[in-house]
């Protein structure tokens, strides 16, 4: 997780990494090994159903799934729909430029943003539009109401329209100087778009760009910029109209998107994203902790230190239990009562590239050298 350092006009790559926040400084003590897990007995089942290949993927991925479609990109310009019950192409396209953001969908038009700073939309395999962008992006379009929303590095919005690419309107907030190279959190709640700036939550009118409401999950400490950076990171977690989300190595929280409420804030140290279902909220942490939050006031349910010193994906909860992946290749089920290990499966080599997806009745998982595997846990 690269880091951008920003002064709204201009870019600069920092070789600073997430991995050496979460340690404080690079040049401090290297991560301890982790515990070996020995055999695991297989307390639930989890079966391949198949596998496919994208290529290789150096960029915030983000998997769109709907239905039983799930759509995705690499770094050279693929830009793949698959269905997901099969693991074949529904149609596969490839763009002139690499990508840089993306895939963000509504199941009928897609749309990435260009290393070129390029947003291209997509339809049935063929380039609808293509609109220049005032700066980089590593989030996902969002792709809703016949329109298309674009959350910029230097924490603009940008709406277009959907069908012919004009743009509507767009709105930018001041903040710390520097953002992550890491896919932020742009979701549509009813008819409110809520977009993470900094460390807020913000409710925008999808129409005009106004700002409705505002709220923290964390605030901006420290005296050097490093030490201020407080990003939100996806993935979010939405249920009804709470939204939860991550604070990069700060804190969760969940707001009321109806109303603009927080609803709570814990400390939670960590670097991805969170997921959840009606009753809890889990958020991995740097040192391979996973945590559990009661969803409605934010209890600690438990955690587990199983996996601790592995670096972990974001999770995906699920009826069944929680996925969530090394950067061993190792793909772990965990329970959903108290994170006892249930399963753990190969998938491969390299760390997942997002977080695990459901299409189709099937888990759809990433990894960064492009291979594409469908799951299911019966």
């Amino acid at each position: 997780m690269n880091i951008t350092h920003s002064r709204w006009t201009s870019f600069t790559r920092l070789a600073l990494t997430g991995a050496c926040l979460a340690l404080a400084a690079c040049s401090g003590p290297s991560r301890p090994k982790p515990t070996e897990i020995p055999g695991v007995p297989v307390l639930q089942d989890v079966r391949t159903n198949w596998t496919a290949n994208i290529g290789n993927i150096d960029f915030p991925l983000v998997a769109s799934a709907r239905d039983d479609r799930v759509a995705l990109a690499n770094s050279q310009g693929v830009v793949a729909v698959l269905d997901a019950t099969t693991g074949k192409d529904v149609w596969r396209l490839k763009l002139d430029q690499a990508i840089s953001a993306g895939v963000g969908s509504d199941g009928q038009q897609y749309a990435v943003v260009t290393r070129n700073n390029e947003l291209v939309t997509l339809q049935d395999g063929k380039v609808q539009w293509r609109k220049n962008l005032p700066a980089q992006s590593f989030t996902a379009p969002l792709v809703a109401g016949a329109r298309v929303f674009v959350l910029t590095a230097d924490r603009s919005v940008i709406a277009f329209d959907g069908a012919t690419g004009r743009q509507l309107w767009t709105q930018q907030r001041p903040g710390e100087p520097l953002v992550l190279k890491q896919a932020g959190v742009l979701l549509a709640v009813k008819n409110t778009l809520v977009v993470g700036l900094s460390g807020r939550l913000a409710g925008l009118d999808p129409n005009t760009g106004v700002i409705r409401w505002e709220s923290a999950i964390a605030t901006p400490r420290g005296t050097n910029d490093v030490e201020r950076l407080v990003d939100l990171v996806a993935p979010f977690d939405r249920v009804g109209d709470v939204v939860c989300v991550r604070a990069f190595q700060t804190s969760v929280g969940c707001v009321n998107a109806e109303r603009g409420q927080g609803v709570w804030t814990r400390p939670s140290a960590g670097e991805m994203g969170v997921s959840g279902n009606d009753n809890l909220l889990v958020a991995p942490m740097s040192n391979g902790v996973v945590q559990a939050f009661n969803r409605s006031n934010g209890e600690r349910l438990w955690d587990t230190e199983r996996l601790k010193y592995r670096i972990l994906s974001a999770p995906l909860v699920t009826p069944r239990g929680v996925l969530v992946a090394d950067n061993g290749g190792w793909l772990y089920l965990l329970s959903l009562a108290d994170g006892a290990l249930l399963n753990r499966i190969k998938l491969d080599s390299e760390a997942l590239a997002t977080a695990p997806v459901l299409a189709g009745g099937r888990y759809v998982v990433v990894t960064r050298d492009g291979r594409v595997t469908g799951l299911q846990i019966p």
